[in-house]
């Protein structure tokens, strides 16, 4: 008997091809096209104006062009959105469908962003260029931006190396039967969860010298203080890995002749940390922006970290742009981390990672 051989579904760009219809391209370009006006527009007026120097920065924000820019941007994103919302439910087909609600939502980010930008500009353009946007007054400092951007790095690199490895222990007796061995560990844990990090920045630096009478370097307080308040965090993401792995798995070690330990450190462990390096990461980059709560304690110049810094500058010349660079210096530094994150995820999911580790 012959067999009728069974069609291949359609993919890749021959189901766009397929599923595609004029309208739905036209509101997915136009409201492309709105926000491409908008954010695009804007940043070519600044470009062209120059923004080096705050008058000029003034200048192109108060210009007549970006004032054109912005209105057509919006009204055309406005129509963008009412014609991908309009049309979509009469659409034929899926892929019809998702260009209508895609130029829909891009018309309406684009009007959205045009209207916000439109309210701003109303304002007085030249005193906030001058009190935040002042970059010129920035750049014979750059070198103390630099070292506070590596101060920054080394108090949540030391915090997040120590504090994952006391997490790492201590999970593994929260996880244990015995509550005499339990209680002390959740004790720790639930105080360092349950209490500020400045707090804990305070009792540990000045509650240390005072009470006790221990006499270290805002530098080394700052570190113990962060790895002790990441290891309690992290003790908690390590003892959700192990307690994700099938139960089988440590039956099996046992059934092997291993030990309890043997059995989690060599098959338990090794496959809990492969599940909690995006958990712990993020703790990373959570760990880089409290890095400015050590502001308070009086460093050295040579210690300072990136809010230190700008708090300082600010201090000094009386000018906002301090705080911008450092907002920007905490950007550069933790946007590629964060980049990072979603890429061990998505390699986690794909389950490469796991057969490299």
């Amino acid at each position: 008997m012959n067999r009728i051989p069974t069609p291949h579904p359609i993919r890749g760009i021959a189901a766009l091809r397929e599923g595609s219809r004029p309208l739905g391209v036209v509101s997915a370009a136009v409201g492309g096209l709105a926000l491409a006006i908008v954010l695009g527009g804007t940043a070519s007026v600044l470009t062209e104006y120059g923004i080096q120097r705050e008058d000029r920065i003034a200048a192109a924000l108060q210009s007549s062009e970006l004032f054109t820019i912005l209105v057509s941007g919006s009204l055309l994103g406005a129509g963008a959105t009412a014609l991908g919302f309009g049309t979509y439910r009469r659409m034929p087909t899926r892929v019809s469908r998702e260009e209508a609600i895609a130029g829909a939502v891009l018309g309406l980010q684009a009007a959205l962003c045009g209207l916000a930008i439109l309210w701003f500009i109303q304002g007085d353009m030249e005193r906030f260029a001058r009190n935040f946007l002042s970059f010129e007054q920035i750049v014979p400092h750059y070198e103390a931006f630099l070292n506070g951007a590596r101060n920054t790095l080394l108090l949540a690199g030391a915090g997040e190396l120590f504090g994952v490895i006391l997490g790492l222990v201590l999970s593994v007796f929260t996880i244990s039967k015995r509550a005499v061995v339990r209680a002390p560990v959740r004790v720790y844990i639930n105080l360092f969860r349950g209490t500020p990090l400045l707090l804990q920045l305070s009792l540990i630096y000045f509650g240390l010298a005072l009470g006790l009478g221990v006499n270290m370097s805002a530098y080394t307080a700052a570190i113990l203080a962060f790895s002790l308040n990441t290891g309690a965090y992290s003790a908690e993401v390590f003892r959700a890995g192990i307690q994700s792995i099938e139960r089988g798995q440590m039956e099996a070690a046992r059934g092997l002749g291993l030990g309890y330990m043997q059995s989690m450190r060599y098959v338990i462990v090794p496959q809990a940390v492969r599940r909690v390096i995006p958990p712990l990461m993020n703790e990373f980059v959570i760990l880089i922006k409290d890095t400015s709560l050590i502001a308070f304690l009086g460093l050295s110049f040579a210690q300072r970290d990136l809010f230190t810094v700008g708090s300082q500058g600010y201090s000094q010349y009386f000018n906002a742009t301090f705080y911008v660079a450092s907002g920007l210096g905490y950007l550069v530094v933790t946007l590629p981390l964060i980049r990072l994150v979603t890429w061990v995820e998505k390699r986690l999911r794909s389950g490469l990672l796991g057969a490299v580790a």
